[in-house]
């Protein structure tokens, strides 16, 4: 009976600390990005627009998380 009760809390014990521990998970962070098939050279004019185009929305370049 001793030893039943003794695994029932220390089932409870762990279990409690598995749901602390995914609670204190990170959000997850989202990547924004696309992708294009010529050189990153003769394509700055549209990834400078893409760019742009986040910042207007409030999304600046290594700051936003």
């Amino acid at each position: 009976m001793v030893k039943k009760l003794s695994l029932a809390i220390v089932v409870a014990v762990v279990g409690a600390f598995v749901h602390l521990a995914q609670a204190q998970q990170p959000k997850k962070v989202h990547r924004t990005g696309y992708l294009s098939g010529t050189d990153p050279a003769t394509d700055s004019a549209r990834s400078e627009a893409f760019r742009q185009g986040l910042r207007e929305l409030g999304y600046i370049e290594g700051q936003n998380k």
